[in-house]
């Protein structure tokens, strides 16, 4: 007997007369990033560029998303010129240099190289001919689901040109 079945038969057994479905808990990608792991620089940029309520939106998006290591990396005045409030749309256009439009999940790429449009700047190159890297950026973690996207852990802020 199958799940399902089961859970019919016992709900007619305590006298249910109809069959609700739970809600589903939406689990946006900004949010599923922020119960991911070490990410609480992106997230904090995400919300300072305004771009949470896009990251929530219906999708699907890939979000190539760096770790707070990541960040760690960027050469400290780099870093924080993006975190100044006169730059908030270049700290826009450096989030969305990561978000793919669409879902890119690492078993479609796997043997390719192939470019993908960002929502800002110049295409990113995916090559996952030998190991899976976006641009100069090696990806850590792969095909973490949330209801409007994928999410794929990178160890490179990637900077559109």
């Amino acid at each position: 007997m199958t799940g399902w079945i089961r859970m019919v038969v016992l709900m007619a057994s305590l006298g249910a007369t109809s069959l609700v479905a739970a809600p589903a808990l939406a689990k946006p990608l900004v949010d599923t990033v922020g119960d991911a792991g070490p990410f609480s620089v992106l997230v904090a940029a995400v919300k300072q560029a305004g771009l949470e309520d896009t990251l929530k939106g219906a999708g699907p998006f890939t979000l190539f998303a760096p770790s707070d290591d990541a960040f760690g990396k960027l050469p400290k005045d780099v870093y924080e010129s993006y975190f100044k409030p006169e730059n908030k749309q270049k700290l826009r256009d450096l989030i969305l240099h990561h978000v793919v439009a669409g879902t890119v999940r690492a078993r479609d790429v796997a043997g390719k190289r192939l470019e993908a449009q960002p929502m800002a700047g110049e295409p990113l190159l995916i090559d996952a001919t030998r190991t899976l890297m976006v641009d100069h950026g090696r990806i850590s973690q792969t095909d973490l689901k949330a209801d409007n996207g994928i999410i794929h852990v990178v160890d490179t802020v990637l900077i559109p040109q």
